[in-house]
């Protein structure tokens, strides 16, 4: 997972990593980030196989107060899904060309809602350069790392609103560390 490639690329204005120890914990960090998108908002997830996009995007729907179970969607590019705002779950996965992405016009079509992306370094350049990056990286079998990467002052914000606070220990065993813009470590 190399460095974030695109038309564009906004700055990346900051950063936090948090841990998660199960797919409950994971879906929990993904519906707190949930409950605090807005239209337009776009989060891009990025990693390997089985690492618990899909799982995280999962909490987001429930974030968005989504009736319906976010599924994987690995054989439709994009499945749409209705709550307090639209969830568009697109994933890139079987995509051949990455012109097929600016074909199905998603910033766009998700205007009214929040795209969620899995897959996205298979289309950078036909993704929005402002976005909040989620990198999903095994630690051990049961363990994520989750990094949020603020590309724009929008998700500097949305970042910045994820980490626990003594009193919200509900995360389950979520740990976290910030990255502030000037490069220093800070703790949530």
């Amino acid at each position: 997972m190399g460095p974030l490639r695109g038309r564009g690329t906004a700055t990346l204005v900051g950063s936090l990593t948090l841990t998660s120890d199960s797919p409950a914990a994971t879906r929990r960090i993904g519906a707190r980030l949930g409950r605090r998108l807005r239209p337009g908002d776009v989060v891009l997830l990025l990693g390997e196989m089985g690492t618990g996009k899909t799982c995280f995007t999962q909490g987001i729907g429930r974030g968005l107060d989504s009736a319906d179970q976010v599924k994987s969607s690995s054989f439709v590019l994009v499945n749409e899904y209705a709550g307090r705002l639209r969830l568009y779950h697109a994933d890139l996965y079987r995509l051949e060309d990455p012109r097929e992405v600016m074909e199905l016009a998603l910033e766009e079509t998700a205007a009214d809602g929040v795209l969620a992306v899995e897959w996205p370094e298979r289309a950078w350049d036909e993704l929005p350069p402002e976005h909040l990056l989620v990198r999903l990286e095994w630690v051990d079998e049961r363990r994520r790392r989750l990094t949020f990467e603020a590309r724009g002052n929008r998700y500097e914000e949305l970042a910045g609103a994820l980490p626990p606070r003594a009193k919200r220990r509900h995360l389950g065993a979520a740990r976290g560390s910030t990255r502030l813009p000037n490069g220093q470590a800070g703790s949530p």
